[in-house]
């Protein structure tokens, strides 16, 4: 007697939480890094950078989980090395490639962003502009390895993320055009 929770079932369905809870932490920390550069300098800035560090360790969590319940799922063979070399896995490879490549980009951040201090700031910049290119693979790796897009709350999630990271990324655009912000009572 197979239960829906001791199954493949229940992995699945955790995978699939886990993966788009990720995908709304990951976009959220996209928004508060985008607000910690173009917001008004002081405490707010540091709060938003502050939330950006934090959001983007926490989404760490919810990938391992996302990753070792999606490899366990028997239902599914996609095999350890699938996590990380994309296109190494039999089942939908190109969608679970995404996902691959998101991981190695969000890596890269994650470690240089943890060494921060001996990489300097010019070469840690570099690798974080990486974190513009995750997004849009995690995402396109959401849309392609699920098959519960027609679920009205699932598609509100990929649309939320959506609307809210191109909001800020077109914010920062804007903000760069526009060119340096002038200070409180300057005149324009």
């Amino acid at each position: 007697m197979s239960s829906v929770l001791g199954g493949s079932q229940a992995l699945w369905f955790v995978s699939r939480a886990s993966g788009l809870a990720v995908l709304a932490g990951f976009s959220a920390a996209v928004v508060a890094g985008v607000a910690a550069r173009l917001g008004p300098g002081g405490r707010l800035r540091l709060a938003a950078g502050e939330l950006h560090r934090t959001l983007a360790l926490f989404c760490v969590a919810f990938l391992a989980l996302h990753v070792a319940t999606a490899i366990l799922d028997p239902y599914i063979k996609i095999g350890w090395a699938a996590t990380v070399l994309p296109l190494a896995s039999p089942y939908r490879t190109l969608a679970i490639g995404l996902g691959a490549l998101a991981v190695d980009l969000g890596g890269a951040v994650l470690v240089t962003s943890l060494v921060r201090q001996r990489l300097g700031y010019r070469a840690w910049r570099a690798v974080h502009w990486l974190a513009y290119l995750a997004w849009p693979t995690a995402l396109w790796h959401a849309v392609t390895a699920g098959n519960d897009l027609r679920i009205w709350w699932v598609a509100l999630v990929l649309w939320g993320c959506t609307a809210a990271v191109g909001t800020a990324v077109i914010t920062r655009l804007l903000s760069r055009l526009r060119g340096p912000a002038l200070p409180d009572g300057a005149p324009p």
